[in-house]
């Protein structure tokens, strides 16, 4: 064996076999790492349609806060039937975008505002959300033209909306006669919530019934809360186009944070 300068024996060298091991002991400590944290704490989501626009536009990269309400079975991927409930379980509250399981399957996953929370009666006259009898205050804003995606542009009326704990916001709707602009008689049941997207008129949510739409949402199917804009990105963007990563990434709605 050979010896060092000081004269102590030198380390052998590992094999090849043992390396390979040791890269995939590193691997999956890091894989593991990253399976909690996204279970316990984050996950990050891409948005994949109009229906919260002007909030949140399709291309959005953003983040979720997995503890924001406590942990259910849908917080671990792939949503094993491992438990029933939340654990450590928290109420939501009224103004918050949220990421939810589609009730009806339970593995979609949406995104909606909470509008509804238990025990609440929701109307939509005309375009306006009533809570509990009362109408939610809007203030119409000018209009602003929008492209539909289908090849044209049209425009579209802007609200800002402010629910009674303050949460303020801006909505978007095409008219008051649309096909959910006037819908009601809904009452929120216990451990459930109901939910609405900001672009009213291009938007499935609570206002269409479980079997068409989302319904009611149990508490269980709430993934978290969304935080932040990550990152975004325009529809033209593409992972096979290297060039569009910059020339159609939307630099003003990076880091920006959602209420």
């Amino acid at each position: 064996m050979s010896k060092t300068a000081q004269g102590a024996p030198a380390a052998e060298k590992p094999g090849a076999f043992q390396e390979f091991i040791e890269i995939l002991k590193t691997v999956a400590y890091a894989l593991a790492i990253a399976l909690l944290l996204r279970v316990l704490l984050f996950q990050p989501f891409t948005i994949p349609s109009a229906s919260m626009q002007p909030n949140l536009l399709e291309g959005d990269y953003i983040i979720v806060s997995k503890y924001a309400y406590g942990w259910s079975h849908h917080s671990i991927p792939f949503s094993p039937p491992l438990f029933k409930g939340r654990i450590f379980a928290h109420a939501p509250k009224r103004g918050d975008i949220i990421v939810f399981k589609l009730p009806r399957d339970g593995r979609t996953d949406y995104v909606k505002r909470l509008i509804g929370l238990p025990g609440d009666r929701i109307d939509v006259r005309r375009g306006q959300v009533f809570l509990n009898g009362k109408a939610v205050p809007r203030q119409e804003l000018s209009p602003e033209k929008v492209d539909s995606g289908y090849g044209f542009v049209r425009n579209v009326q802007r609200f800002r909306e402010t629910l009674p704990e303050g949460v303020s916001y801006i909505t978007y709707d095409f008219g008051p006669d649309g096909e959910m602009d006037n819908a009601g008689g809904f009452v929120v049941p216990e451990g459930h919530y109901f939910f609405m997207g900001d672009n009213r008129d291009n938007s499935q949510d609570s206002r269409a019934p479980q079997a068409i739409g989302v319904g009611y949402v149990p508490a269980e199917n709430l993934v978290g809360r969304a935080e932040v804009i990550l990152l975004s990105w325009k529809q033209s963007a593409s992972i096979f186009k290297p060039w569009t990563w910059v020339f159609d990434a939307r630099p003003s709605r990076f880091f920006h944070g959602l209420n």
